[in-house]
């Protein structure tokens, strides 16, 4: 290994960190939990939960906690009961902090829930509560403290590691507080949702934030404008072609 490619080795640790845990969010948590934009089997669906457990690590989310409150989130969106808005919390921090608590209350089936927020959500009670647990969060945690003591090369690399232990809350402020501050809208809602950029190559489709909210059960999220490229859609074809999921047709 060069030794160039060796001071790289933890920013390409944290870019595939970034986006393989992001694939599986918006892939697996978003467009098939919580949207059922396609289908897949149910080995298909179990593969998924183990995926997504290995590429978020210490940032695992339970596809029915996810799931559940992206409904709601879509139901009560920029209203006092959305588990996520920067209309109703006053900073980031608070939003993301009211925002655990409630996937928690859900996941923990602690609170009552409308069964239209229910419904067909994927829901693997025996593996959440593994791969959630504390055991496997420290795990990761410790894993990912292991790889940095070894690969580090310089003090400013061990900057990163808080971007490991975060890397889901971290998506989750990028599109639930800042897609709703800052960027352009294609359609007139209900809500601030905005696009947040004309190509999406930080969110792998999620950033077209608007164009979701108008339309929230196309497994395509951009498409609109000739510049709106959602990666995690062309993916989603090539799985299809290969019959591994099949996408509903709108």
């Amino acid at each position: 290994m060069s030794s160039k490619l060796t001071r790289m080795t933890i920013v390409l640790f944290i870019i595939f960190l970034w986006y393989s845990g992001l694939f599986f969010q918006t892939f697996f948590l978003h467009r098939y939990a919580a949207h059922q934009s396609f289908t897949m089997s149910k080995i298909g669906e179990k593969v998924c939960f183990i995926l997504t457990w290995f590429f978020q690590g210490s940032n695992y989310l339970s596809a029915y906690g996810y799931g559940v409150m992206h409904r709601m989130h879509h139901a009560y969106a920029d209203t006092e009961k959305d588990p996520h808005s920067p209309k109703y919390d006053e900073n980031l921090f608070k939003m993301m902090w009211r925002t655990k608590n409630i996937y928690q209350d859900i996941n923990n089936q602690r609170i009552e829930i409308a069964p239209k927020f229910t419904k067909n959500v994927p829901q693997w009670k025996s593996f959440d509560t593994f791969a959630s647990s504390k055991f496997s969060r420290l795990t990761w945690a410790l894993l990912y403290i292991t790889f940095f003591a070894f690969f580090a090369t310089s003090w400013w690399q061990w900057l990163l590691l808080p971007v490991a232990f975060f890397m889901a809350p971290i998506h989750g402020v990028i599109i639930n507080w800042f897609a709703h501050i800052y960027g352009y809208v294609n359609f007139k809602v209900s809500d601030t949702s905005k696009n947040l950029l004309p190509f999406d190559f930080l969110m792998m489709g999620e950033g077209y934030h608007n164009n979701h909210h108008a339309h929230g059960g196309r497994a395509n999220f951009g498409g609109v404008r000739w510049h709106e490229v959602d990666v995690t859609y062309i993916i989603m074809i090539v799985l299809d072609k290969l019959k591994l999921i099949q996408l509903k047709k709108f």
